[in-house]
């Protein structure tokens, strides 16, 4: 978490980016009181992401109702990731880094226990979307700049 915490967007990868917007978009759009999942089908259809719209959808639905405390998030125009925001680039990431069992122990910590496994199973396929796609998420752009 603590590598996209307080991050300049521009210092992140294209599939960072495209998750912090999505967040942001996603929670802008409930706000307005619009279905989030079909004002966002465009936009992920446009990053080959449209197999990834159902699980990012339910993720934040399930953020939204069992999260241990309220999440929240920037507005559109911020050019900075905010504390949950990081977190859940840290969970979708932490799946392919550290493994299921590791990202369970987090999610332990985040969301009500009754909804670590579906949350689990839809974080995995969000991220395989992603992978698919080519946008997985990865380091922050200067982190990968110190090592070329």
């Amino acid at each position: 978490m603590y590598q996209y915490v307080d991050r300049p967007l521009n210092s992140l990868d294209e599939g960072c980016r495209f998750l912090v917007w999505s967040m942001r978009a996603w929670v802008t759009t409930l706000g307005r009181r619009q279905c989030p999942a079909e004002a966002l089908a465009p936009a992920f259809a446009k990053w080959r992401m449209i197999g990834g719209l159902r699980p990012f959808h339910r993720s934040m639905l399930l953020f939204n109702r069992d999260a241990l405390e309220t999440f929240a998030f920037c507005p559109m125009a911020c050019s900075h990731v905010s504390e949950h925001e990081a977190v859940i680039l840290e969970l979708i990431t932490s799946l392919r880094d550290r493994g299921p069992q590791q990202t369970r122990d987090t999610l332990e910590m985040v969301i009500s226990e009754d909804s670590v496994g579906d949350m689990l199973e839809t974080l995995s396929k969000l991220g395989a979307a992603m992978a698919i796609a080519g946008i997985f998420p990865g380091e922050p752009v200067a982190a990968k700049n110190l090592r070329h």
